[in-house]
């Protein structure tokens, strides 16, 4: 039985939680009402917090991250923890790479992935407080080439709709474009050849779409996304080890590798190279940094006594804006989203601020923050997200609030997280035709076809078989006969894990190409030129 398995085995029970709350209920009726004429009804908590209660919640920190890492197998970790404006508790856990002795500590730099997001718009804020730009600027107003399919939307989409993702814009527009090789200016240059669905009524997560109100900021303050975010955040902040750019991850003495899961462990096999959606998920830094900024959200823009961001500006952000998650049953709770922030209640009746970060190529990363108690964790890890970090999260913020934990959060997230992680693709679990149909010659198929939004896609014959290559990318894919015309082939990228398996299909004589893996929006058919 693991640490966390004994601290949940020791939660009262139903007998003891019923004598529990009349206990409570009782010593509430002898206690003196507390006063707090400066708070509405809507900041009341449901459940107090006793004196010593985080104390002891940061004191298990140790024992738990020990616990989650022998758990998922993941190579490293590290933790960070503010209270009261101050770093209370920054460890690292294992190591920066597998097969390699140097460890991780708090000053050890990852790639934190869509955590980026809740940055970008503390970025954002800064500029809306310095009145350079307002959160209900539209984009076009200060990136005039911009464009979505629909002109009305083009118009008027604003730098608080992309930071909301209620753009209209379908789920994770432009990723696929970016695991093709194409750069930031590109990308954000095709979502104009996507549908839109429900203007300011779906939320549907878009890196590209808040890296394109990132890029309309960054062009009213006259500075690219990178130096904006050094001048107005990272630098005021003492974020040393902070930085947008890949380039300065990868000069990093002190940075942990990425690793994916392969067979019952990890390994550093892929490495992430996400400038080009930087706003939304190309920031490294450590969890020393990572608290800092941390203490700066949950002082309300305020910083070492100095007031960073104005408090009205920054929030709009970190308040609830759209519905995120839908209750899934009439007694569950919603998810929202504000600008870059993730917003929701806790069991305990105390708003959260939170967001996870997912490389599936190496990352898996974690914040969370109470502002009715003034305190706020980061987890980073080196791993494809296992759901570890997460859970500590989740234990951390149970015992802060509750003084135990009130469920195994570890076995909760990994199979979401498995799932999150599993292969794409039609043919994913299927086999060939035992009796397949013949292909025709392979040079029948042989040429280049084009897409006017993913590109080119490039069909060889190497050594007698079939090679694909797609917009940019230099890996080729071979394609392996399925039947007749249908070949398959397993993509390998950020959005297609290892074993994705997907079908490619000539048509008309070999004048189309269908790649189903890029046909999610409808746009995988290529023409032959």
């Amino acid at each position: 039985m693991s640490l966390l398995e004994s601290v949940v085995s020791l939660r009262p029970t139903k007998k003891v939680i019923t004598t529990g709350l009349v206990t409570f209920c009782l010593l509430w009726a002898d206690a003196p009402m507390p006063s707090r004429a400066d708070t509405s009804p809507s900041q009341t908590a449901g459940v107090p917090i006793p004196d010593g209660q985080i104390d002891k919640a940061i004191a298990s920190l140790d024992a738990i991250a020990s616990d989650v890492m022998k758990r998922s197998g993941i190579p490293g970790m590290s933790v960070a923890v503010v209270r009261d404006g101050r770093t209370v508790y920054a460890r690292g856990f294992g190591v920066r790479k597998i097969g390699e002795s140097q460890s991780v500590d708090a000053n050890t730099v990852f790639q934190i992935a869509s955590l980026s997001k809740s940055l970008a718009a503390s970025v954002v804020a800064h500029q809306v407080g310095a009145g350079i730009v307002k959160w209900d600027t539209p984009l076009v107003a200060h990136l005039p080439w911009f464009k979505l399919v629909d002109p009305w939307v083009t118009q008027h989409v604003t730098v608080a709709d992309m930071f909301s993702h209620r753009s209209g814009l379908p789920a994770h527009a432009g990723d696929d474009l970016e695991d093709l090789g194409y750069d930031r200016r590109t990308v954000l240059e095709r979502l104009r050849l996507l549908p839109l669905h429900g203007f300011r009524d779906i939320y549907a997560y878009t890196n590209f779409g808040l890296t394109a109100a990132a890029e309309s900021v960054a062009a009213a303050s006259g500075k690219d996304w990178e130096s904006l975010s050094e001048d107005v955040l990272y630098e005021p902040l003492g974020m040393t080890a902070t930085s947008s750019r890949f380039a300065d991850f990868e000069k990093r003495p002190n940075r942990a590798l990425g690793h994916v899961k392969v067979g019952d462990g990890f390994r550093p096999k892929y490495q992430r190279l996400p400038d080009p959606e930087s706003p939304a998920g190309g920031v490294s830094s450590s969890a020393n940094d990572l608290a800092r900024w941390l203490a700066l959200v949950l002082q309300n823009g305020k910083f070492e006594g100095r007031q960073i961001i104005p408090v009205d500006a920054l929030l709009p952000a970190v308040t609830a804006e759209i519905i995120s998650t839908r209750s899934s049953a009439v007694d569950a709770r919603p998810g929202f989203y504000g600008y870059g922030f993730g917003v929701g209640i806790t069991p305990a009746g105390r708003t959260m601020i939170s967001h996870s970060g997912a490389f599936a190529l190496g990352a898996g990363t974690h914040y969370a923050m109470i502002p009715s108690t003034g305190v706020g964790i980061t987890v980073l890890t080196n791993a494809a997200p296992s759901g570890a970090a997460e859970a500590l999260g989740a234990y951390f913020t149970d015992l802060v609030q509750f003084g135990m934990v009130t469920r195994d959060w570890f076995a909760a997230y990994a199979p979401i997280m498995a799932g999150l992680m599993a292969p794409t693709g039609d043919l994913v679990g299927k086999s060939p035709p035992a009796s397949p149909a013949p292909a025709a010659k392979l040079s029948s198929y042989v040429g280049v076809y084009a897409n006017p939004y993913f590109g080119s896609a490039e069909i060889a014959d190497v050594s007698g078989h079939l090679e694909l290559k797609l917009g940019l990318s230099n890996t080729p894919y071979t394609l392996t006969h399925w039947d007749g015309d249908v070949f398959s082939v397993s993509p390998s990228s950020e959005n297609q894990t290892d074993g994705s398996l997907s079908s490619v299909t000539f048509r008309q004589a070999g004048k189309e190409l269908k790649i189903e893996y890029l046909d999610g929006n409808g746009l995988g058919l290529f023409l032959r030129r």
